[in-house]
């Protein structure tokens, strides 16, 4: 659990080329995961053809906020026949350090998460059904989901219709010390009994439409409707209330979320060809969700193939508004029946630019792999939190206290590297 929520409390946007919600979503390792869907071309496709068979490996680094985490990510693709592909994707992401909200009453940890998935996709016609299987396991968090869509060409194949859902059961734990016997040192981690198993589950439905407009412009939109209901908060994180009896000022109890939430999003993707071979990219969306969040999202990206090279630049600006049961400090405990300081609920902006790189090469005297590329990526991130503060160095030696605290701001940066093989 405390992996997942470093991998969701730090960007906002994207799942892997699908849309994640505000508030539960920024996260470093998913902006990777959906860089690598940009490095690969993967906005808009056409849905009548199958993905070509590949192998590949990546790396990913994230530096920030008071965290590293590395990614490592093994994938295959392989088709059976002309109507049939494979895909199996083993990840293991690792992560120490801890966020700047969690660093205010606990310490930093390491962990570890590993996914593995499995998915199939069978070309009818030009119908294309997909079906994929995924686990996710870490210490204090078990994921299961399940992804079926159809996506349809039509009108000479200018025209594509997409529908997908997707259902994910989560199950959550909170970790504790085992303290050893004689020493009372912490020996060993061990899921809290008094916490026991939390449920959390997820529906998601989506539709999408792409259209060829002109031999050189593309337009794709795209709804998606999220169903959250179970356990929603985090059993790590504290709010904060005001207490004068405190020498910080204040105290910190356990965040009570709502048990369901609903969101909406609709985004757009425009691409134009340039006669220049390169490629222009505009991108907006608008989301909402019942616990009071609006946000926006707008990305230009280009593309500029050169050689036997592919470059990339991006640039992303996201803003939103707080859930209404966020606050910075309350005034005293329980104020509201829902109370939480995730930083993630809160009104901020932020602003992402990344380049990318892909160099394409053969393997000499390897007739069986046709091509191979090399990717490199970069991008950094700044996220401008309006009603946040940096609390971890109030105190009466500093001098610091919660009427003066400075606003907290996230400044990251991030690397991929990942080969591929097409074979």
């Amino acid at each position: 659990m405390q992996l997942r929520r470093a991998l969701e409390e730090t960007l906002d946007g994207v799942w892997a080329c699908r849309h994640v919600r505000a508030g539960r979503t920024p996260s470093a390792l998913l902006l990777l995961a959906a860089l690598a869907c940009v490095l690969s071309g993967a906005t808009p496709t056409r849905a009548a053809v199958l993905p070509e068979d590949r192998a590949d490996y990546e790396y990913s680094h994230y530096v920030g906020g008071g965290q590293v985490i590395d990614g490592k990510s093994w994938l295959i693709r392989k088709k059976a026949g002309d109507h049939l592909s494979f895909t199996y994707n083993h990840l293991i992401d690792v992560v120490s350090g801890a966020s700047i909200d969690v660093k205010l009453y606990a310490s930093p940890y390491i962990e570890q998460r590993t996914q593995d998935s499995v998915s199939a996709q069978y070309l009818y016609g030009k119908s294309t059904y997909s079906v994929s299987m995924s686990h996710s396991y870490e210490p204090d968090y078990r994921s299961n989901s399940a992804v079926f869509s159809i996506s349809q060409d039509m009108f000479g194949d200018l025209t594509t219709v997409s529908m997908s859902f997707r259902r994910t059961w989560n199950d959550v734990y909170k970790m504790e010390c085992a303290e050893h016997s004689s020493t009372g040192a912490c020996e060993d981690k061990i899921h809290d009994p008094t916490f026991g198993k939390k449920d959390m589950d997820e529906n998601s439905y989506g539709v999408g439409l792409t259209q060829i407009l002109t031999r050189n412009l593309i337009l794709a939109v795209n709804y998606e409707l999220i169903t959250d209901q179970g356990w929603l908060a985090n059993p790590y994180r504290d709010y904060v209330y005001l207490d004068p009896t405190s020498p910080k000022g204040f105290s910190t109890a356990a965040e009570i979320d709502p048990n369901t939430r609903t969101s909406n999003a609709i985004g757009t993707d425009l691409k134009y060809y340039l006669p220049f071979r390169a490629a222009l990219d505009l991108q907006a969306r608008y989301f909402q969700d019942t616990w009071g969040i609006h946000a926006e999202t707008a990305q230009l990206g280009y593309t500029q193939p050169w050689r036997h090279w592919i470059f990339d630049a991006t640039f992303r600006y996201y803003t939103q508004t707080a859930a209404s049961f966020y606050s910075n400090a309350f005034a005293y405990a329980g104020e509201y029946n829902f109370v939480s300081r995730n930083r993630e609920l809160s009104d901020y902006d932020s602003f992402s630019g990344g380049v990318g790189a892909s160099y394409q090469f053969a393997i000499p005297k390897v007739p069986w792999i046709q091509r191979s590329t090399f990717n490199l990526r970069y991008t950094h991130l700044v996220v401008n939190y309006k009603d946040f503060q940096d609390l971890t160095e109030v105190g009466v030696v500093s001098g610091v206290t919660i009427a003066n605290a400075p606003l907290y701001k996230l400044d990251v940066n991030m690397y991929q590297a990942f080969i591929s093989l097409y074979f």
